[in-house]
């Protein structure tokens, strides 16, 4: 059976649209405003969805000057894990007005817990789904926890081995949740697309046997595109109202005419991919007179032999199909044959028995 599940009574899986989620992440720089705004812009995109990070600095790390709190390499060489957190989270305050301004403009919104006090707070606003962001794919007592919430859970899986996806998967079954997304990731800011590994799609779908998709870092719209027609049925991708006005994550972030243009080429795929046909299509109708068929070429008298002379293989098709050329040449005709006449069996003296 082809799995689906559903978000906020938005059904997700192969023989529905993409399930385009558009990540704020810390692209709001610290403005709600800012937030406010790029729910609106999601929906006016056509995203089916926003989602937040729900931690405080103190809940996904410690304020320490260790050489391995600092960030190595990448956009964020250099910078301290907590101050970078404290500077990109989502304060929990305002939560609740995010939630409510996305209701009030019917797209759904929903985040990634990243300890069990940020699951307490996303409860209480009754968020319909949870995100298990890659690096807490190992966290398997946060994802019993998001799992027992009974809600629908997209588990993100940059950086992890497939046995490492497997227990994640498995901790989540085994603690109630039914309906799972698991998403292929690269977690590199920006992704190299050559390093998308997209093939990697339907293998996850055959081995989980899951709904599935790509949480996607590379600077284009077009590996999400061909993600789709690997089975993909979400695609996640960070959302900032203009890269030009900064913050920690706009660099590799869509604006608003690419989330756009995303959420159109991904759904023409979809649909682009159909079902295996091997008959005409309803647009392919028009042009089915304009095959090849056997015409007669050039005045033939009653009993003349029928040569390459005056029979061929032309357009339009209203006469015999070409395969039946070697089989007439040679023949008789039965009457007086004129020439542009369709040539049918009925003109060939014994029709076409051999």
């Amino acid at each position: 059976m082809t799995p689906s599940i559903t978000i906020d009574g938005r059904k997700i899986g192969p023989d529905h649209p993409p399930y385009v989620i558009a990540e704020m992440s810390g692209n709001h720089n610290g403005d709600i405003e800012r937030a406010f705004r790029i729910l609106e812009m999601a929906k006016e995109a056509g995203a089916d969805a926003v989602k937040l990070q729900t931690y405080r600095a103190d809940t996904i790390t410690i304020d320490h000057d260790g050489p391995e709190f600092l960030v190595k390499g990448g956009l964020w060489d250099g910078r301290r894990l907590y101050e970078l957190y404290d500077e990109a989270h989502t304060p929990w305050e305002w939560h609740g007005p995010i939630f409510a301004k996305a209701r009030a403009l019917g797209i759904t919104v929903f985040s990634a817990p990243f300890d069990p006090t940020a699951v307490e707070l996303l409860e209480a606003l009754d968020a319909p789904a949870y995100k298990i962001a890659s690096p807490e794919i190992v966290d398997i007592p946060l994802v019993r926890r998001v799992a027992r919430t009974g809600k629908p859970m997209i588990i993100s899986t940059g950086m992890a081995s497939f046995e490492e996806i497997d227990e994640a998967v498995s901790a989540a079954r085994d603690n109630g949740a039914t309906e799972i997304v698991v998403l292929h990731c690269v977690s590199a800011y920006p992704t190299p697309p050559e390093e998308a590994n997209l093939s990697t799609i339907p293998d996850l779908a055959a081995r989980l046997g899951t709904v599935v998709g790509l949480s996607d870092h590379t600077m284009d719209t077009g590996v999400a595109t061909v993600a789709v027609g690997l089975g993909a049925s979400v695609i996640e991708k960070h959302f900032t109202l203009a890269r030009a006005d900064g913050g920690v994550d706009s660099a590799f972030s869509l604006e608003p005419d690419e989330l756009a243009r995303l959420v159109r080429d991904t759904r023409m795929a979809r649909a682009a991919l159909g079902s295996p046909a091997y008959r005409p299509t309803p647009s392919e109708a028009a042009g089915l007179p304009f095959r090849r068929s056997l015409y007669v070429i050039a005045d033939v008298a009653a009993g003349e032999p029928l040569t390459e002379s005056n029979v061929r293989s032309i357009r339009p098709s209203n006469g015999l199909p070409p395969k039946y050329l070697d089989r007439v040449l040679g023949r008789r005709a039965s009457r007086p044959l004129k020439r542009g006449e369709p040539l049918a069996v009925d003109m060939i003296e014994g029709g076409l028995a051999s």
